[in-house]
């Protein structure tokens, strides 16, 4: 578990490395439908909670990362697996299960148990655990801070990006001629009603300070570091990821687990693809 602005772990080769997309790669996260340990550094996700705005240089319009997160909001901040989950082409987990990933599929199987069975509103209870536990495929972007002229990496979540990237695309032209307001909102606490957009700053005197309009000055003709997305995103060992569970509220002995070792084949669900 961390939060946001700690140190996280870089990622080491090997297989891993495929769940971590960057620009061109990255970008086919956002265009599929929803349908159907390592060594320290010092890089870590900029600080964007509810309130927060920054005033931004768009340096692209695919300075980003994609890869797939778990998290319990107010509980667990997000984090990847050090041995992550078989997706398929939608981004479904497809095999080798996480422990977080069988907590989803356990509480996804009880909805479907009370859906054959008539019970609504026991099947509305176990859709929203599922829902709690299941991971997201979730996006890093980048831009520069116009406060400080220095990078911010920012984590959204997929509909959260698809926003921001809209408005990229939109003004994608004029990139390199105008400024933008980030800014992150929610009117109810509850965290699908997160507002994540990006705003263009149509005139640099009265939107940005003296300061603000050098940094943004500072900027022309370079291209931002696709380096610093490396070794972002912090990866859990399956011993943290169980740690985790216990922090959201999950009974490990549901999957067949526990913090003190583990659990035998015949206790563990069936690994199989699922969608819901």
């Amino acid at each position: 578990m961390f939060c946001e602005g700690q140190t996280l772990k870089q990622i080491n080769g090997g297989n891993r490395m495929t769940q971590f997309k960057k620009g061109a790669d990255a970008l086919l996260g956002l265009e599929v439908s929803n349908e159907g340990g390592g060594n320290l550094n010092k890089r870590s996700f900029s600080k964007f909670g509810i309130g927060t705005s920054y005033k931004v240089r768009v340096m692209g319009p695919i300075d980003l990362m994609s890869y797939y997160g778990y998290n319990v909001f107010g509980k667990v901040s997000t984090f990847g697996a050090k041995n992550p989950s078989t997706l398929n082409k939608k981004g479904f987990v497809e095999r080798n299960l996480t422990s977080w990933d069988k907590a989803a599929e356990y509480h996804a199987k009880l909805a479907q148990q009370a859906k054959e069975s008539g019970n609504e509103k026991e099947e509305k209870a176990q859709k929203e655990l599922a829902s709690k536990y299941r991971g997201s495929l979730r996006f890093i972007l980048g831009f520069i801070d116009l406060a400080t002229g220095k990078e911010l990496l920012i984590d959204l979540s997929k509909p959260q990006a698809q926003t921001v990237r809209t408005q990229i695309l939109k003004y994608e032209k004029k990139l390199g001629k105008l400024a933008f307001e980030l800014t992150k909102t929610n009117a109810t606490g509850n965290a699908r009603d997160t507002v994540v957009s990006l705003n263009p700053l149509i005139d640099f005197e009265e939107d940005l300070t003296p300061e603000e309009q050098a940094n943004f000055k500072a900027q022309d003709g370079k291209e931002f570091d696709a380096t610093l997305f490396d070794g972002i995103v912090y990866e859990a060992d399956e011993k943290e990821m169980l740690q985790n569970l216990v922090t959201a509220g999950f009974n490990l002995a549901l999957i067949g687990e526990s913090l003190d070792g583990g659990a035998s084949d015949d206790e563990l669900p069936a690994e199989e693809n699922f969608e819901f």
